[in-house]
């Protein structure tokens, strides 16, 4: 027997979609990623839950993940790249990216589930969010995955940077320029793109008035940073 409707969620399936900007043509697999198994208990014409999406989605984002640490940070070992790996992955940090999403107005639980506060649970969220990765991978491809992730990635990996190691690229640099009598590094913002909620820098690094380096991110510390990074490779390979 069917719930009735003043469960139902606030959000469709479409209309998630649509305010994602997630190309989803086959509607039925991303409602698919936001039906709880708990529902599926409650309503006849559930056929699925999200189980087997989240599997797939826990993968694509384990991949996703290394693959995007392993090109940002360069100077980092595998052992820092795994710790920030697993940060990025875990249960309360794809809760907050579901929550950014505003995910569980669309999340479809059941009525014990919903009365139990099941769509501020931790819990649920993650399985959410990486359903509706694997639901996305399904549907489009794995590089249109990457463009949805690397979003989230770039304003949150931040906090976690400067917990891994005591490598700090800036520092490295204003050793190597004093040693070399060529004065203090300078970083210069040379551009800023995107609207207000997510901004991009783009940052140079000059040395006695010569670019050294160039690096952007989605805040100026993370552009620094990186610019500082850059300057140490062309360095390494002078």
């Amino acid at each position: 027997m069917t719930i009735n409707s003043g469960w139902e969620p606030a959000e469709s399936p479409a209309d998630l979609a649509r305010r994602l900007a997630l190309p989803f043509s086959d509607l039925r697999l991303i409602t698919r990623a936001l039906t709880h198994r708990s529902y599926v208990n409650e309503h006849d014409e559930a056929i699925s839950d999200n189980e087997r999406l989240e599997f797939l989605g826990d993968a694509v984002l384990d991949f996703i993940v290394g693959a995007w640490l392993f090109n940002h940070y360069p100077e980092k070992a595998e052992g820092e790249l795994t710790r920030m790996r697993s940060a990025l992955v875990r249960t309360e940090q794809l809760a907050a990216f579901a929550r950014q999403l505003k995910l569980s107005a669309a999340m479809r639980l059941g009525r014990g589930e919903i009365q139990a506060g099941g769509r501020e649970k931790d819990i649920l969220l993650c399985g959410t969010f990486e359903a509706l990765v694997g639901a996305l991978y399904l549907q489009t491809n794995i590089k249109t995955v990457q463009e949805f992730i690397h979003g989230l990635l770039d304003r949150t990996s931040e906090k976690y940077l400067y917990q891994t190691d005591s490598f700090d690229p800036k520092s490295t640099l204003q050793e190597w320029s004093q040693a070399n009598k060529l004065g203090i590094p300078n970083y210069v913002t040379v551009k800023t793109s995107g609207p207000d909620h997510d901004r991009l820098f783009e940052v140079n690094v000059l040395i006695s008035e010569k670019i050294y380096g160039t690096g952007s991110g989605h805040s100026k510390q993370i552009a620094s940073r990186l610019a500082a990074l850059k300057a140490i490779e062309s360095i390494n390979n002078l």
